[in-house]
């Protein structure tokens, strides 16, 4: 599957909540079962972060990973986001990360961010937006519903 995995997933592999889920999720992305999106927000986000959320982005396999400039596309997609009021101008990047990935034509957006992205009321309208122009409908799931529950 061709993930896009925002910035949260990343943070989760060290939080203990989230963990589990996000481990296993990494476990198969090491062992080279998904392509994963990066936009270029998610990269600039987590240049800041901790040193270990640095690494764990720098261990998966290059061959797996596509950069995603942000493009005219992409903001103006995020742009009808917010001027429809699903998500505020404050929380931009969130919408970008959406945009990205619908553009993508993703599988999945994987997140961990429950208020602005694995939230059933925003991606019903983030898909009513999608379809009204012209873009597929997108699926946003937390790492713990993507993983093999084989493991």
């Amino acid at each position: 599957m061709r993930l896009y995995i925002d910035t949260s997933v990343f943070g989760g592999y060290f939080d203990e909540e989230f963990a589990d889920g996000t481990r296993k999720l990494f476990k198969e992305i090491f062992n080279l079962n998904h392509n994963i999106i990066l936009s270029e927000i998610t990269l600039r986000e987590i240049e800041g972060a901790p040193h270990t959320i640095q690494k764990l982005l720098n261990n998966i396999p290059k061959r797996i990973v596509s950069t995603v400039a942000i493009d005219e596309e992409i903001v103006e997609l995020s742009r009808k986001y917010i001027s429809k009021k699903i998500i505020s101008e404050k929380f931009k990047a969130d919408a970008l990360h959406i945009a990205t990935a619908t553009i993508q034509r993703v599988d999945l957006i994987v997140s961990w961010n429950f208020k602005h992205m694995v939230n059933v009321r925003r991606i019903r309208e983030y898909n009513s937006v999608n379809l009204s122009e012209g873009y597929p409908i997108i699926d946003i799931r937390t790492p713990k519903e993507v993983h093999n529950d084989e493991d």
